[in-house]
């Protein structure tokens, strides 16, 4: 196979949760400049309305789909409203979360509780929905879940986001436990462990940390709106056929020191 045909998607289905905004919508333009149909998911239709716009003002055709993944009964929904549109789901893009600052010894129970369904249990539900709906008969599919370095470290001072950190390090695990269990049915599981990148949820901490964060950096600059967009084509064609279970840290080099 010529390489250009590795990293081709065309004809592929790509679902991406949170792709109204930010990372979740920059990796959907990705998927779509390479050829995927897309299905994008999120809590406000309004956005949701933006983004189709978007994507459309690119080329890039997008069905939206308003679900809230905090309900975890909701998802079974989810999964029908694409699956009836486009028949298959060939790439999962597990991006949808949430943070909560609070210092550990005060940190609210509800707080932890939302972060955990949201960054754990609903992929993993979303998942299991799609992997036994179409993935698995077909023998196929790409899962990528979007974790975070803050899964890899502690929370450097001024960021108190234990529910997060913890969140996303059981993102890093599941990826990798799913994908010892589901090679045998060709399907790959991967992780993308983004640093910071401006977005709504990073906004607050940027606004106090960003001079730091570059400082950091090996390549003393955060992430931009074009900086996942080879990563996830990468992790959902046939180029990474080979790579599973594992996560690619997309900081700047940061994660290294």
């Amino acid at each position: 196979m010529h390489v250009k045909a590795l990293f081709q998607l065309d004809g592929k289905v790509a679902l991406i949760t949170g792709g109204s905004r930010g990372l979740g919508l920059q990796m959907a333009q990705a998927l779509g400049e390479m050829g995927c149909r897309i299905a994008i998911s999120a809590r406000k239709g309004d956005e949701l309305e933006e983004a189709k716009a978007h994507l459309k003002a690119q080329g890039i055709d997008a069905l939206t789909i308003v679900n809230d993944l905090q309900k975890a009964d909701g998802i079974p929904g989810l999964v029908d409203t694409a699956l009836g549109t486009h028949g298959d789901i060939d790439i999962l893009i597990n991006n949808a979360g949430a943070t909560w600052g609070a210092p550990a010894e005060d940190y609210p129970d509800e707080a932890w509780h939302k972060v955990m369904h949201l960054n754990v249990t609903a992929p993993f539900m979303l998942a299991r929905e799609i992997g036994k709906r179409s993935m698995i008969p077909r023998r196929s599919g790409k899962i990528v879940t979007i974790a975070s370095v803050a899964g890899l470290k502690g929370s450097p001072p001024g960021m108190n986001t234990i529910a997060y950190n913890t969140s996303k390090a059981a993102a890093i695990n599941f990826t990798r436990a799913l994908a010892a269990e589901w090679g045998k049915y060709n399907i790959n599981v991967n992780a993308i462990c983004p640093g910071f990148f401006p977005s709504k949820m990073s906004a607050g901490l940027l606004d106090k940390l960003k001079d730091e964060v570059i400082a950091r950096s090996p390549l003393h600059r955060i992430g931009g709106d074009e900086d996942l967009k080879g990563s996830v084509v990468f992790l959902a064609s046939e180029a990474s056929r080979h790579i599973t279970g594992q996560y690619l840290a997309v900081d700047g080099g940061a994660s290294c020191l």
